[in-house]
């Protein structure tokens, strides 16, 4: 028989699912849970409670491992803030990793961000919208150089979370250089909370750390002078001890072993395959290197030439169809200032077409175009002279019909495919490539092969008829389900990677195609064209070396025999980043120290273009190495386990008790999420009966649910209904889904003052609940209050339930609320009247509630505390440093005088002396003003400090009932 709750249940069921609970507990995250689709770990829960537990913290930094999830972390945070409606968010990100997020925040926490570039906030100001920033429907995402060119916009606005990917950009704030880590800093100023997330929080000097800690917070350490003076110089037991304590509130690392039970890792196994280019290729190769190394070339834009250089190397080593597309477009550009055409195409923007990351890649070098001027007669007849240059060596490369990388290719994927059936793994692959033009050359190459049906490409634009093709089906397939988002952009991708992961074999995809998609249910990765940045190449392969991937992942990369420069980097990669071998990929310190990886791209870009001979290209190589050995710092590595990691075992059962916390959270809150639905929608769905399947079948919408209703603006629609993480075609499920919100909203709006009396099932619960054994045919009266407490800036609410029996003995701990959980009949012949014990029990539950609340805050407000008085003792010990040098410059004037051979010089060094001793006098002055003035700001703000302690309570008894068992 099926079991509803009645009204009182189902009200006090509501505000346990909606309730703000404390920010250290693992409730507090409870929507984000319920709501996440996605596995998580509990590292993961561990480090968002981290980012949330102070209310009075600025922010903190995530530094876990490479691949251990910092995004799910920050995404847990994410999601919590949008339930509570602080939706005010900004995700600052490499330009290369805005569309990872954003299909990331869609695909495992439901949301909808918005990608925020030059392109559409223009085109937003012009459609009259003052403020692109500030878009309802879900997080900003913007890069850090676009951050930067609308930090007064940023300023502007008073954001709930700013969170920050890749954050090691930033970690040399303080030097007067770093414009972009300067201005967001300062644009940033007045932000609630802040999450920075990186692997690599100390690379080369501890003063990292102190412009990383003061991204998020100035009032940490003191100034750059008096962080050198206590930590950065001679550093000892001591020291280290009291950096380590200061950064303990906000830098939270885990380790990849220190999480092995929880998150099993594959290995990555490399195949290499060496080609010969064919004699046409070779002497194409030449021409076109030897064109590129001239230093005047009028085809490329002074401004860019550094840029298009690179991207023409790198289509060059793509195919010859690629290049060849890229010298026509390059023609035809100097054909048109002959002809002085009025548009002549800007040359970034037709590259681009077939180059996708392009755009990127600009954003990130930052470099600036330089218009074409007039050109004289003499400068006529050279552009002329280079336009047919250029067709020339379009038609050689065009008359190549077979590249030798390509058939390297056939025999590689034979190879790679007879290692994967080795390992037990499906056979599927996915090959990058960094040119469209290359792409189709490959679909073509391989159309007549036996893997020819199962090809799939995937790129930036997805316009294909092949691709349009899959995304018709796609649609028929989910009509009416919540996998249709709308977008056609993300669902022709979803369909595309739905369509290789059920029915592909090959999917071969562009750099930007490729980005925020995650393939773990494949393991070749083939390498066709190799990026030059460490870190793209990582991200290749992460798409399937990740989470949730059963196999070994095999890595396929091609070396030209005939390269020499070709070959360096491929060694270099491979032995130096250790990007294609073992279980976890290139280190946190080898990525950490490339910083973006921009700058390693220029610096084998220039070896391309400055050395010929294979002699020149090996030593430049071997000066590059040299230089990254000197930057991964043996010492640091020291230094960051000394200050930012914890124990093993200490980790290890900190998360061995959140993994059963928040699982035992998850289950409450979905068997909570369920039963009330069952109860508040019996009229309009049929509810599976089996226990471990939580779904329904909606056979009618309530009335006042239709379209577009609810926080996320999306359709309720008729259907089955299951919770995240479930298999099948269902809609999603969750506490933000709409049908969710409004059974709770109906629950906690009715009014259940009148008298009842509600009798208990003990029998019919099915489980034994010892403690209300003793309570068996009895009664009494129990009562509901919701208990409001604002302090510290925050907001947490509590259930008060307590219960009495008619001879007046109160039920003991959470006797009250066991009894809510048996099944219940309504009975109308109430006896309400006043119990004296009752009301005790209540006073003496919410007293306990608020002196706990109370001893949690004041921690707070000590930690607080602790911080400002280490503040303020920095600064002055800086003003006290200024005063011993000058002691130190006196003495050595003393000396030197007592030293000095002739009255002049004694004369002279006394002088001195006088200086140094009226400029210390001066500066004593100055001390104890200062001092006062520092000690003036930390009293003020811990008197705000002490008005923020202050509780605020706000009491709402929800019901009272007579009880019986």
């Amino acid at each position: 028989m099926e079991h509803f709750l009645t009204p009182h249940q189902s009200q006090y069921f509501a505000w346990q699912l909606t309730r703000q609970a404390a920010s250290d507990s693992v409730e507090s995250l409870a929507s984000a849970l319920v709501d996440s689709q996605v596995d998580l770990n509990p590292h993961q829960v561990e480090a968002a409670l981290f980012a949330c537990r102070n209310p009075l913290s600025r922010g903190v930094i995530l530094a876990d491992e490479v691949g251990l999830g910092k995004t799910i972390e920050a995404g847990l945070v994410i999601s919590q803030h949008w339930a509570e409606r602080r939706r005010k968010m900004l995700i600052i990100v490499p330009a290369n990793l805005r569309k990872q997020w954003h299909q990331e925040l869609q695909d495992k926490f439901n949301l909808q961000g918005l990608i925020l570039e030059a392109k559409n906030y223009n085109a937003m100001r012009k459609e009259g919208v003052t403020q692109p920033f500030l878009h309802a429907g879900g997080p900003i995402i913007c890069s850090y150089q676009f951050a930067k060119a609308k930090a007064d916009d940023l300023k502007r606005i008073h954001w709930d979370l700013v969170v920050m990917d890749e954050a090691h950009r930033l970690r040399n704030v303080y030097k007067n250089g770093n414009v972009i880590a300067r201005t967001i800093r300062d644009a940033l100023e007045h932000v609630d909370a802040k999450v920075l997330l990186t692997a690599t929080p100390l690379q080369n000097t501890l003063l990292e750390l102190y412009g990383l800690v003061s991204m998020i917070d100035e009032r940490v350490f003191g100034d750059i002078d008096s962080f050198r003076t206590q930590f950065s110089g001679v550093r000892t037991e001591q020291s280290n001890r009291a950096l380590r304590e200061r950064l303990a509130p906000l830098c939270k690392r885990t380790l990849r072993r220190q999480v092995q039970q929880y998150v099993p890792y594959t290995a990555r196994i490399a195949i290499v395959e060496e080609f010969t280019p064919s004699q046409e290729e070779q002497q194409l190769s030449a021409l076109v290197a030897d064109y590129l190394r001239r230093p005047n070339l009028k085809a490329l834009p002074e401004g860019q030439r550094q840029l298009i250089s690179l991207v023409l190397w790198k289509l060059l080593a793509s195919s010859s169809h690629a290049i060849a597309g890229a010298l026509e477009t390059m023609a035809n550009r100097l054909q048109g200032q002959l002809d002085e055409l009025p548009d002549v195409p800007d040359l970034t923007e037709s590259l681009d077409d077939d180059y996708e990351g392009l755009d990127e890649t600009a954003d990130e070098w930052n470099g600036t175009d330089a218009n074409d001027a007039d050109a004289s007669a003499s400068e006529r007849s050279a552009i002329a002279d280079e336009a047919a240059e250029l067709r020339r060596f379009k038609e050689l490369a065009t008359g190549i019909r077979q590249n030798a990388k390509g058939q390297a290719l056939l025999t590689a994927l034979d190879k790679a495919f007879a290692e994967l059936e080795r390992l037990g793994a499906g056979k599927k692959a996915i090959i990058f490539t960094e040119s469209k033009r290359t792409q189709n050359y490959l679909l073509s190459l391989l159309a007549e092969t036996p893997y020819g049906d199962g090809i799939v490409l995937f790129n930036g634009t997805n316009s294909d008829a092949r691709a349009q093709a899959i995304y018709k089906d796609w649609l028929q397939r989910h009509e009416g389900s919540d996998r249709i988002t709308g977008s056609k952009t993300a669902d022709t991708r979803a369909a595309l990677v739905e369509h290789f992961k059920e029915r592909g074999t090959i999917m071969i995809a562009t750099e930007a195609g490729a980005e925020g998609i995650n393939l773990q249910f494949c393991s070749l990765v083939i390498n066709y064209d190799l990026p030059w940045n460490p870190q793209r190449i990582e991200q290749r392969i992460g798409r399937c070396h990740r989470y949730g991937q059963k196999h070994d992942v095999v890595v396929v990369n091609f070396v030209d025999r005939s390269n020499e420069a070709d070959a360096r980097v491929y060694q270099l990669l491979s032995q130096k980043f250790k990007l294609f071998e073992g279980v976890f990929g290139a280190s946190d310190e080898v990525l950490g120290a490339i910083g973006s990886g921009v700058d390693f791209e220029r610096r084998i870009a220039a070896i391309y273009q400055n050395c010929r001979e294979p002699e020149e290209i090996r030593s430049r190589f071997e000066d590059l190495q040299r230089e990254l050995a000197s930057e991964i710092d043996e010492a640091m590595l020291r230094t960051r386990q000394l200050l930012l990691e914890n124990f093993d075992e200490e980790v290890q059962e900190k998360l061995r008790i959140r993994s059963q916390d928040s699982q035992a959270v998850l289950n409450k809150y979905e068997r909570l999420l369920m039963d009330l639905s069952r109860t508040e929608l019996q009229d309009h769905a049929h509810f599976d009966t089996a226990e471990e399947v939580n779904g329904f079948v909606l056979h009618s919408l309530p009335d006042g649910l239709g379209l577009a209703t609810g926080s996320r603006e999306q359709a309720v629609m008729a259907g089955r209904y299951e919770l995240p993480r479930r298999s099948g075609d269902a809609h999603l499920y969750r506490m933000g889904h709409p049908l969710a919100e409004w059974a709770i909203e109906r629950a906690k709006a009715r009014d259940l003052q009148a008298p009842t009396r509600l009798a208990f099932d003990y029998a019919a619960y099915g489980k034994r609940l010892v403690s209300l054994e003793k309570w068996r045919g009895q009664s009494g009266w129990l009562s509901v209050t919701l208990l409001t407490v604002e302090t510290l800036n925050d907001q947490e609410q509590h259930l008060v339930v307590s219960a009495c029996t008619q001879a007046g003995e109160a039920l003991p701990e959470d006797d009250p609320e066991k009894l809510l959980r048996l099944p219940a009949q309504v009975e109308s012949d109430a006896h309400l009247q006043a119990c004296v014990e009752l009301v005790a029990d209540v006073e003496s539950r919410k007293n306990m509630l608020l002196h706990e609340i109370n001893q949690r805050n004041l921690s707070y407000f000590e930690q607080e505390v602790q911080k400002l008085d280490a503040w303020a003792d920095d600064l002055k010990l800086g003003l006290e440093q200024e005063i011993k040098a000058i002691d130190g410059e006196i003495k050595e004037v003393r000396r030197t005088a007592a030293a000095s051979p002739t009255l002049e010089e004694k004369l002279a060094h006394q002088k001195r002396q006088r200086e140094l001793e009226t400029k210390r006098s001066k500066l004593r002055r100055e001390l104890f003003v200062r001092q006062d003035d520092i000690e003036m700001q930390r009293n003020t703000l811990i008197e705000q400090l002490e008005e923020q302690l202050e509780q605020r309570v706000q009491e709402q008894v929800l019901f009272t009932v007579e009880w019986v068992l």
